[in-house]
Parts: structure tokens; sequence; C-alpha cells
């Protein structure tokens, strides 16, 4: 079993967001963010492109402890 890291897109406050999740799958990766912010509408999930990524990075979901606002 491999972690592998999705970027999953949100629209929440009328506002759209990136983050990006290490997950097992697409869905795992949906649910996690889901659960930190419940109100948010998920857009797409895909698998983080690494040259795109890296250059616009996302804010990390997988490693949060507490909830934050996003």
């Amino acid at each position: 079993m491999t972690d592998n890291k999705f970027t999953v897109g949100l629209r929440l406050g009328g506002a759209s967001h990136s983050v990006t999740v290490t997950a097992e799958d697409a869905l795992m990766a949906a649910l996690k963010v889901k659960l930190e912010q419940p109100t948010a509408a998920i857009n797409f999930v895909r698998r983080c492109n690494k040259r795109g990524d890296r250059r616009h990075p996302h804010e990390a979901v997988a490693e949060l402890t507490a909830p934050q606002q996003i």
C-alpha cells in the first residue's frame, strides 16, 4: 500500500481553493478535505502534477492536527 498525493479543488465561502492531500485514492483524498471543511463543495480531485504543483504549491491537509480555515 503506497500513499499518493492528490490535489483537491474546493469552493468554500464563495472562493476557490486547492489543497494537496496524501491518501490511498481520490475518494479518500476528497473525504479528508470534507472532514476538515464540511461546508466546502469539492470541485475536483486529481493526482498531483509534479511540475505544476511545485510552481504553485497548495496547502497540505494531511499533516493538519487541528481544523483550520482554508
